[in-house]
């Protein structure tokens, strides 16, 4: 490759200068596996200390045992239904609750007599315990299907209206006095700057709220429930099935770490811009 300084020619070195050739320039990121040093010798100590009957099995089952439960409700198809059934309950309240906080995190955010009128009251609920408000869902939606969604819905709606309407809010003031210098109308700076801009806020939002929303329906399904993880959990209880209550906690687990990893994608696609 030559190069021209000031009407001198310069010969670079070879392959210095060069783009790389097309799918040699990033390496795809492997996991990385001493990550999992931690979780499985928890997992070996857990069985050495089950084996040798230092942790007795009406107290905690071994993981070997709480692998065959796991296999055995899957195979009588108590689990997949079960499963179905809180998949499907947070489903509804995630919803009903991102649709609450992303209409108020917008109108908060965009306009100052909706950001005096929605954030007062909205900062006064979000102090209130919502898993102590379930006496209060029972006495207004009964002890059906409601209260647990509901309960979900709540816990969804906090988070994500507090990242959108922070998001919105902090948007840098330089970008926006750029968009008056361009000319651009209000719904022109309101597309193409101001909702991207707050596009990593909602994201993070919208993790938080995930994860609450698992733990909401935790708790709401061991309130008068006749079906779901929760149900499973308490019945195995009735029994002291350790095994079978474990299996719920981790399929609990596991339905929180795939919604996040999901948000993790998305979050990576949406924000390939920043280059990271």
């Amino acid at each position: 490759m030559t190069i021209s300084i000031a009407g001198d020619v310069v010969r670079a070195p070879d392959g210095q200068g060069e783009s790389p050739p097309p799918g040699r320039g990033r390496r795809r990121r492997r996991p990385d596996l001493r990550r999992w040093i931690s979780p499985l010798a928890l997992v070996v100590l857990w069985q050495v200390v089950s084996a040798t009957g230092l942790l007795p099995p009406d107290k905690l089952s071994s993981p070997w045992t709480v692998l065959q439960a796991g296999v055995d409700t899957a195979r009588t198809g108590e689990l997949g239904d079960a499963f179905a059934v809180s998949v499907g309950r947070v489903g509804i309240g995630f919803v009903l609750g991102a649709s609450v906080a992303l209409v108020l995190g917008v109108v908060a955010g965009l306009s100052r007599w909706g950001n005096y009128l929605i954030d007062p009251p909205v900062q006064m609920l979000r102090t209130l315990p919502f898993l102590g408000l379930i006496p209060l869902f029972i006495l207004w939606f009964g002890i059906g299907e409601q209260p647990k969604v509901m309960l979900v819905a709540l816990g969804v709606a906090f988070p994500l209206y507090l990242n959108i309407h922070s998001g919105i809010r902090n948007v840098d003031d330089q970008l926006i006095e750029a968009t008056t210098a361009l000319g651009y109308t209000r719904w022109e700076r309101l597309v193409h700057v101001v909702l991207p801009a707050a596009v990593p806020q909602t994201l993070v939002g919208l993790r938080q709220s995930l994860g609450i929303a698992w733990l909401a329906l935790i708790v709401g399904e061991t309130v008068n429930a006749d079906a779901g993880l929760g149900y499973l959990i308490n019945n195995a209880r009735e029994f002291l099935r350790t095994d079978v209550i474990v299996v719920g906690l981790v399929v609990y687990a596991v339905l929180g770490l795939a919604t996040d990893a999901v948000v993790r994608l998305i979050e990576r696609r949406a924000l390939r811009w920043r280059g990271n």
